[in-house]
C-alpha cells in the first residue's frame, strides 16, 4: 500500500518503520524516567521531554538516511550510521540544554538511554527487514504500453526498491511484442487480454502509459477492470507522483491546462511573502558576526570585491542583480559566460568551501528582502543561457510564473549540473514544484536543503 504526500507515493511500510520507531524511543525514555527518578517525576513533565527526545533521535536518523530503506537493507551501513546518528543527537542535545535547561529530562537518563536505544533500535529494525523479506508488500503494476514513457516508468521503479510497487509486466497492442522482455519484465499479452492478465497476475494498480489510437485503444478492458476495483492511472500523473517531477517529453498542453495544480492562493502568498521578510531580516542580524568573518577570509584569500553581483532572470522573465560571496577568482569571466563545473579552476580555495557549505548563497536574503527572489523556488538562471535554454526544452519559460529562490526541489532532489540535459532534468522538478505550491512543501524542501547543508552534498 502508498499514500500521497506532497503529491508523491510514500510506502506504507516506510510510515510504519517511523511511527513505530517512535514509540519504541519513546518507550525506552519513559522506562528510563521511571528508574532514575521513580513514579514521583510528574508524567505530563516526562511525556512532553520524552517526546523532544524522540523526534530530535528521528530527525538525526532521517539526516544520516536511517529512513531509507535501501541504505539499511545493509547491516554494515546500520551499524556503521546508528552510532553515528546517536552521537550527532546527543550533541544537539547537549545545546539544546545548555540554550533551555528547563528542558532536561533528568541528569544521567539520557546517557542511560541511549545505548538501550542503540539495541532497541539495532533489534527492531533487523526484526523489520526480516518480516519484510518474508512478506511481499509491494503493489503489483501492469503497465499499458511499450514505448518511451512505458519504459521510463519501469526503469523507475526497477531503480527504486523502496517504491512500494513491482512491475508485473507489459500489455502491448502490437501482436509481435508478445513475450519480449522491456526493461526486464516482459509484454505479457495484447490489449484483449488485460482483464485477465490482472486476475491471473493479481494486479493492484494499471498505469496507462500507452499511445491512445482510435480503435484500438483498450477502453472497455480498463473500464472492466475499474468497475472490479483496480486503480487505473494516468502514465504520466503516475510518472509524476512517483519521482517528484514531471515528464515534459511527453506532456501535453492539455494536461497542463486542466490539471488541478498550478493554481495561486493571494492570501497564501501574502502571508509566505510576510514570513519571509521577518526571518530575512532576522538571519541577516543574527548571522553578521559569520558574514563578517568570511568577508575578511575572501579579502584574505584572492584579490577582488567581497561580494559577487550577477544578472539573473526572475518573475515574469525581469533581470535583477543576484548577490552571493564572490568564490572566483577576479575576472573570471573575461572570455564570456559560461556555466560554472565541478572542479571549476576558476573558483578560489576559500571559495570551494563556501560552496560545498551554502554560505556562500547567504547575501541573497538582500535579495529576498528587496522581492527579487524567494526562500525556495526555481534558481535563477542567467540571461546568457535562458534563451537557448527555452529554444531547446520544452515549457521552459513556465519557471518564470514563480519567484526564483535561495534552494528549491530541483537542487534538494538533483546533482550539480551545467549542461542542457542537466537543466531539462532540474525543469522536470521545477514545474512538479509549481504544480504543487504550497507552504508545507516549502517547509519539506528547507528541511531537505538543511540536511545538504550539514553533510555537504552536492554543491550548486
Amino acid at each position: 500500500m502508498v499514500l500521497r504526500i506532497f503529491n508523491q507515493y510514500i510506502p506504507l511500510r516506510k510510515i510504519v518503520l517511523v511511527a513505530c520507531e517512535s514509540f519504541l524511543i519513546f518507550g525506552v525514555l519513559r522506562i528510563s524516567v521511571e528508574a532514575f527518578s521513580g513514579p514521583a517525576a510528574g508524567p505530563g513533565r516526562v511525556a512532553a521531554r520524552a517526546v523532544l527526545i524522540a523526534c530530535l533521535i528521528q530527525v538525526t536518523l532521517y539526516y544520516y538516511e536511517l529512513y531509507d530503506l535501501k541504505i539499511f537493507r545493509t547491516r554494515w551501513e546500520l551499524l556503521t550510521r546508528l552510532p553515528q546518528a546517536l552521537g550527532a543527537s546527543t550533541i544537539v542535545l547537549a545545546l539544546v540544554y545548555f540554550l533551555c535547561p528547563e528542558l532536561m529530562i533528568g541528569r544521567g537518563i539520557f546517557i542511560f538511554s541511549l545505548p538501550l536505544i542503540a539495541v532497541a533500535a539495532l533489534a527492531w529494525r533487523t526484526a523489520y527487514m526480516g518480516f519484510l523479506r518474508a512478506s511481499d508488500f509491494d503493489l503489483n503494476v501492469l503497465i499499458i504500453g511499450t514505448g518511451p514513457l512505458a519504459r521510463s516508468i519501469a526503469s523507475e521503479i526497477l531503480n527504486r526498491a523502496d517504491s512500494g510497487f513491482k512491475v508485473a509486466g507489459f500489455v502491448s497492442g502490437d501482436g509481435n511484442m508478445i513475450g519480449r522482455s522491456i526493461v526486464n519484465p516482459r509484454v505479457l499479452g495484447g490489449f484483449d487480454r488485460i482483464e485477465e492478465l490482472s486476475s491471473l497476475h493479481r494486479i493492484n494498480r494499471i498505469v496507462v502509459a500507452a499511445e491512445e489510437r482510435r480503435n484500438v485503444y483498450p477502453v472497455q478492458q480498463l473500464l472492466e477492470c475499474k468497475m472490479k476495483g483496480i486503480p487505473v492511472e494516468d502514465g504520466i500523473e503516475f510518472y509524476e507522483h512517483l519521482t517528484g517531477k514531471i515528464k515534459i517529453e511527453d506532456l501535453h498542453p492539455s494536461a497542463l491546462i486542466f490539471s488541478e495544480g498550478f493554481r495561486r492562493n493571494r492570501l497564501a502568498a501574502a502571508a509566505k511573502r510576510a514570513i519571509e521578510l521577518v526571518l530575512s531580516l532576522g538571519l541577516l542580524l543574527l548571522l553578521f558576526p559569520l558574514l563578517l568573518a568570511v568577508a575578511l577570509i575572501i579579502r584574505a584569500d584572492s584579490p577582488g570585491p567581497v561580494l559577487y553581483r550577477q544578472l539573473r532572470v526572475g518573475k515574469g522573465g525581469k533581470s535583477f542583480e543576484l548577490l552571493k560571496f564572490r568564490t572566483m577568482v577576479r575576472d573570471a569571466e573575461k572570455d564570456g559566460p559560461v556555466w560554472a563545473a565541478v572542479g571549476d579552476a576558476r573558483i578560489t580555495r576559500a571559495g570551494k568551501r563556501l560552496r560545498e557549505s551554502r554560505i556562500d548563497e547567504i547575501p541573497q536574503l538582500i535579495n529576498v528582502i528587496r522581492g527579487d527572489m524567494s526562500f525556495v523556488g526555481p534558481r535563477p538562471e542567467r540571461p546568457d543561457f535562458t534563451g537557448m535554454l527555452a529554444a531547446k526544452i520544452p515549457y521552459y519559460e513556465q519557471r518564470f510564473r514563480v519567484r526564483p529562490g535561495v534552494t528549491g526541489w530541483a537542487q534538494v532532489r538533483y546533482r550539480y549540473g551545467a549542461s542542457v540535459e542537466d537543466a531539462a532534468e532540474k525543469l522536470r522538478y521545477d514545474l512538479y514544484y509549481i504544480k504543487n505550491l504550497s507552504f508545507s512543501f516549502d517547509l519539506y524542501i528547507i528541511f531537505e536543503t538543511l540536511k545538504i547543508v550539514l553533510f555537504g552534498k552536492g554543491a550548486r
